[in-house]
């Protein structure tokens, strides 16, 4: 089937480049202005109890404020004449605002707790129109075009924070980075590929390939962005897979056509047998790394769901640009990718093929398969002790601390939990309580959770309800009849206290009638957790049941699909260990640049899908030359070694490319952005290194032809479903 597709490919050539070529522009062109459609959110489960509290809290008069200014008198204190008349003006200005639906101010509400102890700082609280998307949409703009800052006169200086200026200054940081991450990725992967392939137009086949995918994928995300909601963060997906994994797939037909090409076979010859060869790997590669990031659509976070989107976008185009494009421009192109040993003088090709035994690669693979057990307890050792961190993990949610020090909203969030901590949300929960209860019930409900443990006190709207005394009366008088109390405790918000606090209060028996969400920081990460938590067996599930499939398609074996699910567990766990030793126990933070905190949960789980994809897509390309060889007779000593040396430096070069385009990203400004690539990168390069290159061929050696065995009503399926060339 593959091989009547690759010459099918070379017959119409230039009408597949001319569709490919008008398809890339109008690609380019739709998705030209994504960036602006996507959003910075996402983190949080829409039908959770948080979430469901944080709706209806900002649907209300007075509720929940996206957009907090910390507002400074250049001179003087807030109250001086000068700044008062600049923050009336400030605050008249931003409340004539069409998408602004109220202002809380301090020149407008003399409240102290507004003004900072020092006097120096007032705070100024603004609340959009529209939902949470369209107040964030409302924000970027207003703080993109500086209304405050122009507004505030000379008289004062502005800092935007909130959780609408966090999401701003997320945004604008994963522009500026995703920039300078593909201004190093992409020289780097020219001149690796140059050097690989020893020529300019060999190169840049590859190249092309991922900037099609990069290019259409975009494309896909703008339409998206247009009927669902999709993460910024996914563009950083897109841009690492589409240099990557495209141009893996492109190194791959590259370079299985120009040894087939000095292995004395014609032009046309050698684009069938590869296109049936490679294509064959490149065909369940790519359905390798789509099913793992498949099931990142089971989750509520639209921040796993937008890398969904992007994966399978990028993966699918680049799959299938591999499978078509690149057999075009190689028939175009054919005469100038050829090896220069291909060819002699005038063009005559001559006949020199690489030898199959010999190379860096064999001696590794054949020493390995000589002594597997010498080989593999070191390197699994090594891998062991790398996943022991794991023992002290925490997961949490990204909080300001993912910025760097000196964005603002992480300079406006420690200026609130110091001189403004009744609106830095920091240790307090918000309890809302549906169709207004009666208020003796609602006070009873208060005073019960005023004297849970942990609790320090409860806002019942007219007063505090301390511990051990009575509550005061709830407003029971709201627009749309609920009832907000607030808890404070002095338990951080990420801790395990403030997380078991929010579950004593959901103990509480709400008034009678009426349901109680609680809603707040503590309480998002407990839902986040929980969401991911349930469905995570199933992800678990799908992720080795579609590997086990694929693998057993693709070798016709039992066993291998289970030493690779193996393998991959192994190197996870090492690479995961070795991020929380990173970035939770803050090990290298002077180096990185960042704030220690706990494991970002959502980026954890998307690496896991991720990296396991990856591992899998590697696999893919050694065990597919091994089963060859294999399939033509050679025992597994001689197999394994002649394998390992047809694909160890095309693997290597493959993972280098990719862990190029993910490590990139570690020169983000924001955390978990970091984390992603770090992480990321060393777990292809680890892959790539010791389990294909040592783990795989020990195992291989221990398992002899054991390693293809498969049942007989097994085999019979394999011949019927599994793809041939």
């Amino acid at each position: 089937m593959l091989r009547r597709l690759g010459t099918l490919v070379a017959r119409r050539a230039r009408t597949v480049l001319v569709l490919a070529g008008l398809i890339t522009v109008v690609a380019g062109t739709v998705g030209s202005g994504v960036f602006g459609h996507l959003k910075a959110g996402g983190f949080q489960d829409p039908a959770a109890p948080s979430s469901k509290a944080a709706r209806l809290l900002d649907e209300e008069p007075g509720g929940t404020t996206g957009l907090v200014l910390l507002v400074h008198p250049r001179h003087g204190t807030v109250d001086s004449p000068a700044a008062q008349t600049a923050g009336r003006n400030l605050t008249g200005r931003l409340g004539h605002r069409p998408d602004v639906r109220d202002v809380v101010s301090y020149w407008r509400t003399p409240d102290d707790r507004l003004k900072a102890p020092d006097g120096r700082t007032a705070l100024v609280l603004v609340r959009f129109t529209g939902d949470q998307a369209e107040a964030a949409q409302h924000a970027d703009a207003l703080l993109t075009e500086d209304v405050a800052g122009k507004a505030a006169g000379p008289e004062l200086t502005v800092l935007a924070g909130g959780p609408l200026g966090i999401g701003h200054d997320v945004t604008t940081q994963v522009a500026k980075d995703l920039g300078l991450a593909e201004g190093i990725a992409v020289p780097i992967t020219l001149v690796l590929l140059i050097l690989v392939f020893r020529g300019l137009v060999p190169a840049l086949i590859p190249l092309a390939i991922g900037t099609a995918a990069i290019l259409v994928t975009l494309a896909e995300l703008r339409l998206l962005a247009a009927v669902t909601d999709v993460s910024v963060f996914a563009l950083n997906l897109t841009t690492a897979l589409g240099l990557g994994l495209a141009i893996d797939y492109g190194l791959l037909m590259v370079s299985r056509f120009r040894e087939q090409v000095a292995s004395a076979h014609d032009l046309g010859e050698a684009l069938a047998h590869t296109v049936a060869t490679a294509g064959r790997t490149i065909v369940f590669s790519a359905a390798t790394v789509i099913a793992a990031l498949s099931t990142l659509l089971a989750f509520p976070l639209y921040f796993l769901r937008s890398f969904a989107y992007a994966g399978l976008g990028v993966v699918a185009t680049a799959a299938l640009s591999a499978l078509f494009v690149t057999p075009a421009l190689l028939t175009v192109f054919g005469h100038r990718v050829a090896p220069a040993t291909a060819r002699g003088r005038g063009g005559e090709r001559t006949s020199r093929a690489r030898p199959a035994t010999g190379g860096a690669w064999y001696s590794v693979a054949r020493t390995v398969f000589r002594r597997p057990l010498m080989s593999a307890v070191p390197a699994a050792t090594l891998l062991a002790l790398a996943t022991a961190p794991l023992l002290g993990v925490h997961f949490g949610m990204p909080d300001e601390r993912v910025l760097p020090p000196t964005s603002p909203s992480r300079a406006a969030a420690t200026a609130l939990r110091t001189d403004f901590p009744d609106f830095s949300g920091a240790g307090t929960l918000d309890v809302v309580l549906t169709d207004a209860a009666d208020p003796k019930r609602v006070a009873a409900y208060a005073r019960s959770l005023s004297a849970l443990p942990g609790v320090t006190s409860v806002d019942c709207g007219t007063g505090p309800c301390v511990p051990g005394t009575p509550s005061a009366p709830a407003d029971t008088q709201p627009t749309r009849g609920i009832v907000h109390l607030t808890v404070r405790t002095a338990h951080a918000s990420d801790s395990a206290a403030a997380q078991r606090l929010v579950a004593r209060i959901r103990a509480v028996d709400a008034p009678r009638h009426t349901a109680a969400l609680v809603g707040g920081p503590a309480a998002q990460v407990v839902d986040t957790k929980q969401a991911i938590r349930q469905r995570l067996p199933l992800v678990i599930a799908m992720i080795a049941v579609s590997t086990f499939l694929l693998l057993f398609l693709f070798t016709g074996s039992v066993i291998q699909p289970l030493r690779a699910l193996a393998l991959n567990t192994l190197g996870f766990g090492a690479i995961l260990g070795t991020l929380v030793w990173i970035f939770q126990e803050g090990n290298l933070s002077s180096l990185l640049g960042f704030t220690p905190m706990p494991m970002d949960t959502a980026m954890t789980l998307l690496m896991f899908c991720l990296v396991f994809g990856l591992s899998t897509d590697y696999e893919v390309f050694v065990l597919g030359r091994i089963k060859e060889l294999h399939d033509q007779g050679l025992p597994a000593a001689q197999a394994v070694p002649r394998g390992l040396a047809r694909t160890g430096g095309l693997v290597s070069v493959a993972a280098a490319l990719l862990a190029v385009s993910l490590l990139a990203f570690t020169t983000s400004s924001v955390t978990f952005m970091q984390m992603f690539g770090l992480g990321s990168g060393l777990a292809i390069l680890v892959d790539a290194t010791i389990v294909r290159g040592v783990l795989l061929p020990a195992f291989l050696s221990l398992l002899g032809e054991r390693a293809w065995y498969c049942p007989r009503w097994l085999r019979r399926l394999h011949t019927r479903f599994g793809l041939t060339g």
